[in-house]
């Protein structure tokens, strides 16, 4: 799947990265601990995650993740957009909440990670 296809699904909104992008996800993972996410040993998976501060992006950017969905309409800064510009990432806002974007995107063919 990719972002194009992704963000109807969950109502979401792209606040960052290449609307265009043809990044296929496969995998997800859904957290709001980041010493969780870099535990991982999988390559580029989709983040899911209330947790919407700085250190998501760089700890995404160490577990070379490039997309993230924010949940509860948690609101990306300014400070996070040009924190993930820099590391080529895609962020995305949707008022859904990690269930329901998990149960949404594994009914789509996002596999889990475990």
């Amino acid at each position: 799947m990719i972002v194009k296809e992704l963000i109807p699904l969950i109502e979401g909104k792209l606040v960052c990265g290449d609307p265009d992008s043809s990044h296929q996800m496969k995998l997800a993972f859904a957290s709001d601990l980041m010493s969780d996410v870099l535990t991982l040993d999988s390559n580029n998976p989709l983040l899911i995650t209330g947790l919407c501060n700085l250190q998501t992006i760089r700890t995404a950017e160490m577990a070379d993740i490039h997309v993230i969905i924010f949940a509860r309409n948690k609101k990306v800064t300014e400070e996070m957009i040009h924190l993930a510009t820099q590391h080529n990432m895609m962020l995305i806002e949707t008022p859904y909440s990690i269930f329901r974007i998990s149960g949404i995107l594994y009914k789509h063919g996002i596999k889990p990670i475990y």
